[in-house]
């Protein structure tokens, strides 16, 4: 490896990290593409890098969300029950599947992932007062200075929805958070905040089931792993410093716009 693809792979990482930390998506969505589109790597070697740097991207902000208490840590242990087992499958599908067919499905799922997060920017945080659901918690918007209160609705759907997005991260090496923020935020009725801050506490031990996986195909490249970690590691903790000061709304129509454009490359290429 040069110097500068080195530099690239820390750049890269760290775009991916501050991203994925600020809307509690692992980075992937941002760290597969990038691999495979600017990097040239073979796309099983992409989504086993981007898997590892899921983890250091959990490991990292999770550790500081946790400190702000904006995290539901029962809730999160809940939901893995059903998370990894659908992480383990999506790992072993994924080694049946060509690079060809693991980037249309990709390109595909970023579509689906835009057009819900431009959906997700139109609703409110507001969410039901603690008592009428489970698993109550409680959080200060640092942005508003306000309390809010909550209680988790419909839990039964939101282990469901895991157990898919489990499946979508052991397959592409996205994190799943995709598909538990908008759950927790719009079925569960958990702030939106809380709702990223448990996605991004959750998705290192959904990451982690299947790493092993890829690793025993040999998929795994550890000194582009370990460069694409670093720069993940940092972006992290940058993301989580940015949800501190910074509103959700516009970052979102500007990821909706990356996710688009990265799409379209995936497809015509």
């Amino acid at each position: 490896m040069t110097f500068e693809s080195f530099l690239l792979l820390l750049a890269g990482g760290l775009l991916a990290g501050t991203m994925g930390s600020l809307l509690g998506l692992g980075g992937g969505l941002i760290l597969v593409p990038f691999l495979t589109l600017v990097m040239g790597l073979p796309m099983h070697q992409a989504i086993a890098t981007s898997i590892m740097a899921v983890i250091a991207t959990s490991t990292a902000g999770a550790a500081m969300n946790v400190q702000r208490r904006i995290v539901n840590v029962k809730l999160g242990m809940v939901l893995e029950t059903t998370t990894v087992a659908g992480a383990i499958a999506g790992g072993l599908t994924a080694t049946l599947l060509s690079g060809t067919t693991l980037a249309r499905i990709f390109g595909g799922l970023m579509i689906l992932v835009a057009a819900f997060m431009a959906w997700r920017s139109r609703f409110h945080s507001a969410v039901p007062l603690r008592g009428k659901g489970v698993i109550p918690g409680v959080i200060i918007d640092e942005t508003t200075g306000e309390t809010i209160e909550y209680s988790v609705q419909r839990l039964p759907a939101a282990m469901v929805v895991s157990l898919f997005a489990g499946n979508i991260s052991g397959l592409l090496g996205v994190g799943g958070g995709i598909f538990k923020v908008p759950t927790m935020h719009l079925v569960c009725g958990m702030p939106l905040k809380a709702a990223t801050a448990t996605s991004n506490f959750m998705i290192g031990v959904t990451a982690a089931a299947s790493a092993f996986i890829y690793f025993a195909h040999g998929h795994l490249n550890p000194v582009v792993a370990s460069s694409s970690c670093l720069g993940v590691l940092a972006g992290s903790f940058l993301g989580v410093w940015l949800s501190t000061r910074i509103q959700t709304r516009a970052l979102t129509w500007i990821f909706v716009f990356i996710l688009l454009v990265i799409a379209i490359q995936l497809f015509s290429r």
